[in-house]
């Protein structure tokens, strides 16, 4: 099962065109592709509600990428002979949607989602067109599994970290599943979550409300640029200040 009755009628019987639409799911497992990942199986619910409406979807697990520790887009320029970043910056930049999953370790998110958050911040000094932070117009959202606690406290460092890139948070835009304290199931294990409705139901209104804001912000051309042109900031306009010289 991936949708349940309740999602798959969502999906139906409404006029919202979101065809427009991109979203890159980010696995952030410490397993290599062709392993199970129960992160990835809540990730997937996700996904199937949005390719469901249309939206073009990818997911990768970035474990799958040699990305190099560092603050710079490319850090082969900065010591390293490889760095599989850019490749993944060209899909982040390239959708309006982000979604990133990390499993929970010792209460944190996962090391490898640590790495795509510094990466991600080393494009934090590209621009788009209105001298905003190119994350601009984006939203952003998280999932998180595991087996104890911490889901609050992972996805409050993951959207923290998007939106002073620059990404948009909807309302609601984090979900999780948790088992149990102690050795157990984790998230898919003999179906463990799949019935679970408030895992269903957050996981539901985070995916509508991704694509709602999303396609908002597409819709409206991005976000005004008066008072975040940081061009415009740097050239000397100090945005609903009176300059000076023209005082009387």
């Amino acid at each position: 099962m991936v949708l349940n009755a309740k999602q798959k009628a969502l999906c139906e019987g409404h006029d919202f065109d979101f065809s427009s639409l991109s979203a890159l799911f980010l696995n952030c497992t410490l397993k290599p592709a062709g392993t199970p990942s129960h992160t990835e199986m809540l990730l997937n619910v996700s996904s199937a509600i949005m390719a469901a409406n249309g939206v073009a979807v990818e997911m990768l697990r970035p474990v799958d990428f040699d990305l190099a520790p560092g603050v710079y887009p490319d850090m082969t320029g900065h010591g390293f002979a490889r760095d599989d970043w850019p490749q993944i910056s060209a899909k982040v930049m390239a959708a309006d949607i982000l979604v990133i999953g990390t499993p929970i370790w010792l209460g944190e998110e996962s090391s490898v989602c640590r790495r795509l958050i510094e990466r991600l911040y080393s494009e934090s000094g590209r621009l788009n067109e209105k001298g905003q932070s190119v994350f601009y117009g984006k939203v952003g959202g998280a999932v998180v599994t595991g087996n104890e606690d911490g889901i609050k406290h992972c996805a409050m460092t993951i959207l923290y970290a998007l939106g002073h890139l620059g990404y948009v948070i909807p309302p609601q835009a984090d979900c999780g599943w948790i088992g149990e304290a102690g050795p157990g199931a984790s998230y898919g294990d003999d179906g463990a979550g799949f019935d679970n409705d408030f895992t269903q139901r957050n996981t539901t209104i985070m995916s509508w409300n991704l694509m709602h804001l999303a396609h908002m912000l597409k819709t409206a051309g991005g976000l005004p640029s008066h008072g975040n042109d940081r061009n415009a900031w740097k050239a000397g306009c100090r945005f609903d200040y009176e300059n000076p010289e023209h005082r009387s």
